[in-house]
């Protein structure tokens, strides 16, 4: 999530970076066995074919209405990498390369084709993958899929500055990634408009790029190094095709892209609602992972957490066939568990939130500790309504529980995830020669949980010996104001969910130096060391066995070495449903419900 992919049911909460300050001790209200998350997703069926059987309990129509206090980032496929929107573009709306599904026998997300007659095959170098495209396969309006249209979608991906915050892993692995700049940059022109650019460094832009060719209905990546984990990142909405034919205008894109999924976009508007209605031209036996049991879904977004929470415990009419994918409060979550404990969903999701402090601004590693002793941990969790051992377990690795090859530790020595200790702050602020240190940092000024978090985090700092300085944002806005570059903060509040089961999905995606100050902060502490780029990248060319382990232990080094994030808690999921609503699942790999395969029960 992401940039990765952020829970976006946690979006509220990672809002915060706030709170009282106060000694260790253990954390108050654990209601629950908190569930892991790391190694959601890790199976695979190559084999699997459509239709996918719609339940005999599924009523016929009706429509599904999801509120949220969020809004999502963008739905433009490019840029789509925090949960919530990719949960519904990917359940939804796009058809990707490959997709996850939902094993309800094994609680889990399994790997299997989508859009692509299997999960691809490799060459014995490991250097091409070659994806043959299942025939017939048509968007909303009728007309054909094609091969070119995956590869233009592919190809988009690498326009960082038109289209940012989308993942990045093709400029690390694909031939040419850190030199071809998109198929919009086609002029020498559009190239020097680029930050970064110097005549002779070898950029260049087109649709003639050589990372991704096309033979027939086959699309072919050419890689630089081996990327034995392409097939998980060709889930991703990334990998789904869009005609180049549509995309005059890219930063349109997002109003209406093209369905190739069971619905499409019926009316969209930004910030507040999404209107999804029935695509006719799907064909269910060519998808073997969503069904079209319903008319609609209905999303309304920036909704206020207390309203929909109570409209879906009322359970009448239409809040029957309404869920919410935000956390529960603990009032709601407690309430309902005793209730209507069918309407709770609980479940992981893999992600780690923290606090990334940018290197360019705060580059004394000892104010970096202190940031970290002076952080509010319980406080903000109770300011952000966590339920403590069900939403929010105390976080030390940046890896998440159950990620193979985790290394367990703690940094700053004896930092267990939940103390705030803002002597230790101070001592650390005075030895740096930084008492007063300024911290800025956005919050969402129209989410109450978020001015919550941020006037309980004032608190911490200012009691640790900072000056605090939050800056307003509001729900719609504040992704892209953390993403901007420029933006006068040092602290970004935010979270990281795995990709796929692996610490190769979180360093090389969020911690590799090419990826610095670059527009749409893919790397949003600006870490730029050669030593740790040097680490990832011999890791990366290590046998797959060692892989894990290495990236365990690359975790705990990079904490040590150079601490550039505090991290402010593991995520689990809690979030309610109407009494009428089957299908309803956490996916562990988003921590979302599943929405590919909802329906109303009759």
């Amino acid at each position: 999530m992401k940039r990765t992919a952020i829970a976006a049911s946690a979006i509220a909460a990672l809002m915060l970076t706030a709170a009282c300050g106060g000694g260790g001790g253990g954390s108050e209200g654990n209601d629950g066995e908190f569930i892991e998350g790391g190694g959601a997703g890790a199976g695979k069926d190559a084999t699997a074919e459509g239709p996918v059987k719609v339940p005999a309990d599924a009523a016929e129509g009706g429509t599904v209405s999801i509120l949220t206090s969020v809004a999502p980032h963008t739905l433009d496929p490019t840029r789509t990498y925090y949960t919530d929107s990719g949960a519904i573009m990917s359940g939804l709306v796009t058809r990707s390369l490959t997709q996850y599904v939902y094993d309800e026998k094994a609680k889990d997300t399994i790997l299997v084709p989508d859009l692509a007659t299997d999960l691809g095959q490799t060459s014995e170098d490991g250097l091409t993958w070659t994806f043959e495209l299942r025939d017939g396969v048509k968007y909303e309006d009728g007309t054909e899929i094609t091969a070119e249209d995956v590869a233009y979608g592919i190809k988009r991906s690498f326009a960082i500055e038109t289209l940012p915050d989308g993942p990045t892993y093709q400029t690390t692995f694909f031939v040419d990634g850190d030199k071809y700049k998109g198929p919009f940059a086609d002029t020498e022109a559009e190239l020097k408009k680029l930050s970064g650019y110097e005549a002779g460094n070898g950029w260049y832009g087109g649709e003639d790029y050589k990372g991704v060719e096309v033979d027939g209905n086959k699309v072919i990546i050419k890689l630089a190094q081996p990327f034995p984990e392409l097939d998980y990142y060709a889930s991703f909405p990334v990998f789904s095709p869009i005609p180049k034919a549509k995309d005059t205008d890219p930063l349109a894109y997002e109003s209406h892209p093209m369905a190739t999924g069971p619905y499409k976009f019926a009316s969209y508007k930004p910030g507040a609602s999404l209107e999804l209605v029935k695509n006719d031209q799907w064909d269910a036996a060519s998808d073997p992972g969503r069904i079209q049991a319903v008319d609609g879904f209905s999303f309304k977004f920036a909704q206020d957490t207390a309203k929909l929470e109570n409209t879906i415990k009322g359970d009448k009419g239409a809040a029957q066939t309404t869920l919410t994918y935000d956390n529960v409060t603990p009032q709601t979550y407690k309430s309902v568990k005793e209730t209507a404990p069918d309407n709770l969903i609980l479940g992981s999701s893999p992600c780690t939130f923290m606090v990334f402090m940018d290197q360019n601004k705060i580059k004394d590693k000892l104010v970096r500790e202190a940031i970290g002793w002076a952080y509010p941990y319980q406080a903000a969790w109770k300011a952000a309504g966590e339920i403590v051992g069900v939403t929010r377990q105390p976080s030390t690795a940046i890896l998440p529980p159950g990620t193979a090859g985790r290394v367990d530790y703690e940094y700053p020595e004896g930092q267990d995830g939940q103390t705030t200790d803002p002597e230790k702050a101070k001592a650390l602020l005075k030895e740096a020669g930084a008492e007063g240190f300024e911290l800025k940092w956005y919050y969402a000024r129209d989410d109450e949980e978020a001015v919550a978090v941020k006037d309980q985090q004032v608190k911490a700092y200012e009691a640790a010996g900072f000056k605090a300085t939050p800056l307003a944002s509001t729900t719609e806005t504040i992704r892209d104001d953390r993403s901007d570059l420029k933006a006068d903060i040092n602290l970004r509040s935010s979270g990281w969910c795995s990709d796929w089961p692996s610490g190769g999905s979180w360093f090389p995606a969020q911690w590799d130096g090419d990826l610095a100050n670059t527009e749409g902060m893919p790397n949003p502490a600006n870490f730029k060391e050669a030593d740790a780029d040097a680490k990832q990248a011999e890791i990366l060319k290590m046998d797959p066995d060692e892989v894990p382990g290495a990236w365990g232990e690359f975790d705990k080094w990079m904490q040590e070495t150079y601490y550039p994030a505090v991290t402010i808690g593991y995520a689990g999921s809690a979030f309610i449903k109407g009494s009428k609503l089957g299908g309803v699942f956490n996916e562990p790999t988003k921590g979302m419900p599943t929405l590919s395969t909802m329906y109303v029960t009759k």
